[in-house]
């Protein structure tokens, strides 16, 4: 009976206890919606909030476990694909400062995002290597491949964008599949010198922006006529029945079917280590986000109960007084 009385009575003085000009208790809730039950609200979207980042620390770990599985298949690809880009550097030159009329910057992307800053770094550095390329007597175009890269081109240089690929990575990727998109991409632009920009892997942690060049087998010739700074093509003689511009063309053709795949692989490789990073990043915010969300709601829901408790005993001291 005592009790019941007791809890009449608590019912009468909380209006009046909420009634006065007191602040709200919890900082989630509006002061219009705070009087009337204010504590059990915010303890709610609390728990809603750290079931929240509970979930999202799920995801970014189990992405991290996925990149890594991928980046180990990956990287063994990617080294031996080494093997077939470093004979055409030793043979042809790599000469990046090369002064030509006609340009193509190729820039290799992912078509995924959570990856750090890769795609953007390969943009940027594309975009320099265009303006040094750039001129009122030169043609320099892009090729893009990965959606990312053309998500960030397409909106001040939509106009020098020549061909787009996206969905390169859908399936594994091998020799066979980037050399069809070479040749895809030969057949359809004119060129003196194809800039390749990727990212070159190293480490899980880290990557290295890097520019290639394939020279067309016109100014090849040039350049070996002039004494130019080429591999060591100048030391070899030519025999059988192919000329030297037909020798010179198919050397071409193959030195970038063979330096894209070695680039499509190096970036793709630091895409996954990027995204490893990114991720294990992530989940250490997210611990740390629950460590100070669970701290908020044992001091709210402490706090709520010291309030219960404080209502109760002011309301014991009204009926015994």
């Amino acid at each position: 009976m005592a009790m019941a009385a007791l809890r009449r009575e608590g019912r009468r003085l909380t209006p009046i206890i909420y009634s006065s000009n007191v602040a709200p208790r919890s900082s989630f809730i509006p002061e219009e919606i705070a009087p009337m039950g204010a504590r059990f609200i915010s303890t709610q979207i609390l728990r809603n909030r750290m079931k929240s980042v509970k979930n999202i620390q799920k995801i970014t770990k189990a992405m991290k476990m996925v990149a890594a599985s991928k980046l180990r298949a990956i990287q063994v690809k990617a080294e031996n694909s080494r093997g077939l880009w470093q004979p055409f550097t030793a043979l042809l030159g790599d000469t990046p400062s090369i002064d030509v009329k006609k340009n193509v910057i190729v820039i290799i992307s992912s078509d995924k995002g959570l990856c750090g800053g890769i795609n953007s770094t390969s943009v940027k550095i594309g975009k320099a290597v265009y303006k040094l390329n750039a001129g009122p007597d030169k043609e320099t175009k892009y090729v893009v491949v990965g959606e990312k890269a053309k998500a960030q081109l397409i909106r001040d240089s939509k106009k020098g964008i020549e061909i787009s690929i996206a969905e390169l990575q859908k399936n594994p990727l091998n020799y066979t599949q980037v050399s069809v998109l070479a040749d895809d991409i030969l057949k359809n632009i004119e060129y003196d010198a194809l800039r390749i920009v990727f990212n070159k892997f190293q480490s899980v942690v880290s990557f290295l922006p890097t520019v290639a060049t394939v020279l067309s087998p016109e100014i090849v010739e040039r350049e070996a006529e002039a004494g130019g700074k080429l591999g060591s093509l100048v030391a070899y003689e030519i025999d059988g029945d192919e000329t030297k511009g037909e020798l010179l063309q198919n050397l071409a053709e193959f030195q970038f079917s063979c330096t894209m795949f070695n680039a499509v692989m190096e970036n793709a490789c630091s895409e996954q280590g990027a995204r490893m990073s990114a991720m294990d990043s992530s989940s250490k915010n997210a611990g740390e986000m629950l460590d100070r969300l669970t701290l908020t709601y044992n001091r709210t829901r402490q706090a709520s109960i010291t309030t219960e408790l404080i209502e109760i005993i002011s309301g014991a001291s009204a009926l015994t007084g």
